[in-house]
Order: C-alpha cells, then structure tokens, then sequence
C-alpha cells in the first residue's frame, strides 16, 4: 500500500530523532517497579530504522509487560517492538505537529493502516499516552487543513498518508493539496478503539471522535457512489493505479479497474473521472469493521446518538455485502462493478476481511473457514494474497499470491470470532513460526516463506499480536497484562 514517498537522504534529522527519542524512552517506567526506562538508542545509517532502545532494558521492561514461559517468544516480542513499534517513532516535523510513526524500508510519512496496527501494541508500554494522542491529531490536522481548501463534497478525507514538508523525494509534504488525493484502508476507528481498550484513554476519544464521524461520512459518500452501501476506491487525481492505492495496490480484482465520474452529481469541473467502477469486499468490510468501533466508542462517550448513526451504517453495509458480493461457489465475497452488480470472479484474500467485520451469516462464515483449508488457500505458508487457482497467482508477486502477516491476522481474528478457532490457530501458528524462523518480513514467499519485501515492516508486527489476542495454539502463549477489557 505505499507509493513514492521515500528517503534518499542519509542523514536526514538524525540528531533531531535521536533527542526527541531519549525524551520518550526516558518517560517509560518498568511495570510496577516505578523504575525510569533507561534508554541507549543505536542510530544506524538511514534510511534503515534509526533509533532503537538498548535490548537488554527492552527486554527487562517487556518481561514485566509480557507473560510468557518461553525465552524464544520473549525474544521474538524483543525484536518486534524494537523494530516495528519505537523505531517507528519520529519527532514532530511540519506540517506533523506531533510524534508520528514511519512504515518502515524509508518510506518517510505516516500512513493510515500500517499506523493502526503500531499504535496498537505502543499502547501496550507504560507512558505513551502523549504520543499516540499526537499520532492520531496528525490525521485531524490533516482533515482541517484539507477541508479548508477543497469544496465540501471532499471534506472529511484523510489521506493515504503525510508527509512531513522536508521529506525528500519529488512528491513530499509540500503538495499535500494534490497529492496524495486518495485516502486509505479505512481502519483509524478500530486503530484507536484498540488503544483505548488498553490504556483507557478517553482524551483521545473525545479529540477524535467528531473527525471520525466526518471521515466515514467521506468514505460513504464519495467510495460509495451508488449508494448501495459498497465501497469502492478512487482518487481526485484521476489516476487509476492511485487509486489502488487506497487498498492492496496490485489487488487481480482490481485490474480492469476504470475511473468514471460520480453518477449521481452533475458533470463539471468538481465531478471528474475520480472514482473507481468496482467496489471491494476489503475495504467495504474495513469501514464496517470501524463504524463497529466508531459505535462502541460513541456508546463509551455517551453520545447515543452517533452511535445509533454508526450502528445504522454498518447494518445496511453488511446487508449490501450478504447481497450483492457473497459468492458460494468461492467460498468467500467478491469484488463487483458498481454500474452492473456482475461479480469479478477473481477471488482475493480481501474476500475473506468480511469474517472480522462480522459480516457472513454463521453458514457463510464456515463455508469461508472451510474453503481456507483447500488447496486454492491453504499454501505452505498460508494466506496467499489471490487464490492459488487464478491464473494471476504468483506465489512472491506483490499482493497477487505472496502472503502478509496483517491480512492473516484479521482472517485469525474473524475465523475465531465465529468459533472457528482451530482454523484461525493454523494460519496463525504458520505465520508466527515463520516470522520466528526467516524473521519479521513486509511480506513472505507463500510456497517456500522466505521473507519479501521490508523487513522489520511496522505492520508486520500483528505476528506478535496473533500471539497476544489468543489466536495461536498453546504451542505459542504470550499474554500481555493489561488485557484487552
């Protein structure tokens, strides 16, 4: 899901990093013991990930955070928060206000979905309450400045991701007005209801909660443009593969993808060739999966209100997906072209995103469960990113048969939400024994494993968060003392 946004400058703020990084690291006490974190950060030449605190106080401070008998899944916890969590962090950089957190492999911006599966487990360690507030006010700095210069048809939109003005490259923060003009993976609602599961946090609910609201607002009225409650992608650039980008970028169903103008709006300057002719089972079950969120948050807040209107939302979002995209014979939900309803036959891993979002009936659901263990899915490394019966399917191509650790997760964490539990622990102990094996990788070979792509991506840490929301086996037991509540 990224795009051109990177470093190619090796010294680039490295001193300004590494202050503001003593500063957060210093702020961190060790479980119960009130002891400060000392910290020892080894910046190594960038663009790989710069500032990374001393193992041996990481691995003292995870050991009280962490539950677990085995030194191999301690380690593994090591690892995956000193290169996928706080080595992602980067200080305040205009036009970013706040602390904000780096993909990884020198993409230099902070980007919607990679984001929210960080700040998740950042969450976890003791006095980041400051810094995650600061991650997601980025995203609603973004959202006013962006309001105050488009006409109201666009406002709401938060961007793929931002770029801080002095980020190198020919497309930086400066031409954020233009560029990127498409969003991403709807997931900031899930992203922030995780943290709040674990730190109770209720300032950041009640900052973001409004520019929530107004961000999916966005996402129904410009992705869904025949108002049948399916999302598609598109962008204000016109430019189809940008559009991609606001999903799996090189997705099979999304390759005969056109750009056509809104349907329902008249034709004219403000209603260009910006929106795609397909909508998509994955971000249509991202955006339920939040208004879920959004929901349970507004509830939280007591504002019943909006949680009613969000509630609405996902009820006729699920209803449109059981209809038009469910496909029995794929065992999964297909993509469709929004002019016609005909479904693209082609069936991808985004086809099996709706098990999280709640959104299969429980017969549906285990069709779903059984067709993950056939020969088209169940690879060595399970889940790959398109059927291996497709024609298209290429067992290390970028979303078109390799296998990503993110969307395994969310396959883990839908199976077991439907009691599919042994299905779920499969995919989830191969992933994990994998990653243990070859190491924390953007991506991995779906045949033989072998890691592709960035390693120590930040994403990639939901290999450490298979194993502490219970989706593993008992081969794999690792549990955090603050539990999701």
């Amino acid at each position: 899901m990224k795009d051109s946004v990177q470093v190619s400058n090796a010294a680039l703020l490295t001193m300004q990093r590494r202050s503001f990084l003593r500063r957060v690291f210093s702020a961190m006490t060790i479980g119960s013991c009130g002891h400060l974190f000392a910290h020892s950060l080894a910046v190594q030449g960038y663009p790989n990930e710069l500032a990374q605190p001393d193992r041996e106080q990481l691995s003292a401070m995870l050991k009280d955070l962490l539950v677990s008998d085995s030194p191999e899944l301690h380690n593994f916890a090591v690892d995956v928060y000193a290169t996928c969590i706080l080595g992602k962090i980067r200080p305040a950089d205009s036009p970013l206000a706040h602390a904000w957190l780096v993909p990884g492999g020198g993409y230099y911006a902070q980007w919607l979905w990679d984001t929210m599966f960080v700040v998740d487990l950042l969450a976890l360690l003791p006095g980041q309450q400051q810094v995650i507030r600061g991650v997601f006010q980025n995203y609603w700095d973004f959202q006013a400045r962006w309001n105050a210069v488009k006409p109201e048809f666009m406002h709401g939109m938060v961007a793929n991701f931002m770029a801080p003005f002095d980020a190198p490259g020919s497309r930086d923060g400066k031409t954020w007005k233009s560029f990127p003009a498409y969003s991403q993976a709807p997931l900031l609602a899930w992203g922030m209801e995780r943290v709040y599961l674990r730190n109770r946090d209720k300032e950041l609910l009640r900052a973001g909660l409004a520019m929530l609201e107004s961000f999916h607002e966005w996402y129904w009225r410009e992705r869904d443009i025949h108002a049948l409650g399916l999302i598609g992608v598109g962008s204000y650039s016109g430019d189809t593969q940008e559009a991609r980008y606001e999903t799996y970028d090189r997705e099979v169903d999304l390759d005969g993808l056109k750009m056509i103008p809104h349907p329902a709006r008249p034709s004219g300057s403000q209603n260009g060739n910006w929106y795609g002719d397909i909508a998509i089972p994955a971000n249509s079950a991202y955006l339920l999966i939040s208004e879920l969120s959004l929901a349970r948050m507004a509830k939280e807040m007591g504002d019943h209100a909006m949680a009613d209107r969000r509630r609405a939302k996902y009820e006729r979002g699920v209803a449109a997906m059981r209809t038009y995209m469910w496909d029995e014979q794929a065992g999964c939900f297909l993509a469709v072209h929004t002019g016609t309803l005909k479904k693209i036959t082609t069936a991808t891993v985004g086809g099996f995103m709706p098990l999280m979002a709640r959104v299969p009936t429980k017969k549906q659901a285990a069709r779903m469960a059984e067709m993950l263990l056939t020969p088209a899915w169940a690879t060595p490394l399970p889940v790959p990113t398109v059927s291996r019966t497709d024609a298209e399917f290429k067992s290390d191509e970028f979303w078109r048969g390799d296998v990503w650790p993110a969307p395994n997760y969310q396959i883990c964490t839908g199976l077991a939400a439907y009691g599919n539990h042994d299905a779920a622990a499969r995919i989830a102990d191969l992933t994990v024994a994998n990653a243990i094996k070859v190491g924390i990788s953007e991506r991995y070979h779906s045949l033989t494993g072998a890691p592709l792509g960035v390693a120590g991506l930040g994403m990639s840490s939901t290999t450490l968060s298979m194993i502490l929301d219970g989706l593993t086996s008992s081969a794999y037991t690792m549990r955090p003392h603050n539990q999701l509540r």
